[in-house]
């Protein structure tokens, strides 16, 4: 899967706002289709699909990083080194 990383340190990049700039992105890498498959946003500890982690307990790969790279996600977009992480088919 390639990894985009950006910088989400400027005022407003909030969650909504980072995850509304990795569509566009995605949209432009991947074309119109470009479907999230999964996130992660460190500041909350919140993921999707939920709960994908707690089998990735002990595990170097984080659950959200295995379930995408499992259903084919191409592209990867890493905010504010991991911040925000969107997944992308």
């Amino acid at each position: 899967m390639k990894t985009l990383y950006r910088d989400a340190d400027e005022p407003g990049m909030d969650f909504t706002a980072s995850l509304e700039l990795a569509r566009v992105i995605a949209r432009q890498r991947l074309g119109e289709e470009a479907m999230l498959l999964s996130w992660y946003d460190r500041e909350r500890d919140y993921e999707s699909p939920a709960g994908v982690s707690e089998c990735h307990e002990n595990c170097p790969t984080k659950g959200y990083w295995d379930y995408a790279a499992n259903r084919g996600a191409r592209l990867a977009i890493n905010f504010a080194h991991g911040k925000y992480v969107f997944c992308f088919l």
